[in-house]
């Protein structure tokens, strides 16, 4: 009787642990204060790789305005974004759905090496940021002349 109890009652339990997960992950996503500020933790994705002696960092930043970003070097090997975007609804507009994050962000990322700051190439097109930082002389690899005893 017990063991028939429970295998009817698993797939319940299982139901029930899935949509209480659902949940959280939606109450998490809304915050306390029920969605009206938005706090950007991952904001705005990006994608770093190495190219030769390169590094290169890709930002997606829809509806930003190029005068609303700054971005700095510190440190030699962290690079900081910060930025600002408005809200694109008039102000007495009533707000049904609201995926797209507005406001304040500041986002830094360690690099995987030291970068020279006095030779970045940064781009803003049609949303997308597009930063080159070179490696700095002190990350670039070193052919090092390996010597030993010779034997007769």
């Amino acid at each position: 009787m017990f063991e028939h109890t429970r295998q009817v009652f698993n797939p319940l339990w299982n139901q029930l642990h899935l949509f209480q997960n659902e949940m959280n992950r939606l109450f998490d996503r809304w915050g306390e204060d029920g969605g009206r500020s938005q706090t950007w933790t991952t904001f705005p994705p990006i994608n770093v790789w190495e190219v030769g002696d390169d590094l290169e960092v890709e930002a997606e930043l829809p509806g930003l305005r190029l005068e609303d970003l700054e971005i700095f070097v510190t440190g030699n090997n962290q690079l900081t974004l910060k930025g600002e975007r408005k809200p694109v609804a008039p102000d007495k507009a009533v707000r049904h759905r609201q995926e797209r994050a507005f406001g304040k962000f500041v986002r830094t990322l360690t690099l995987p090496f030291a970068v020279d700051p006095n030779n970045v190439d940064a781009r803003f097109e049609n949303g997308v940021l597009k930063v080159k930082l070179a490696k700095h002389e002190s990350a670039k690899a070193r052919k090092i002349v390996v010597r030993g005893d010779t034997c007769a």
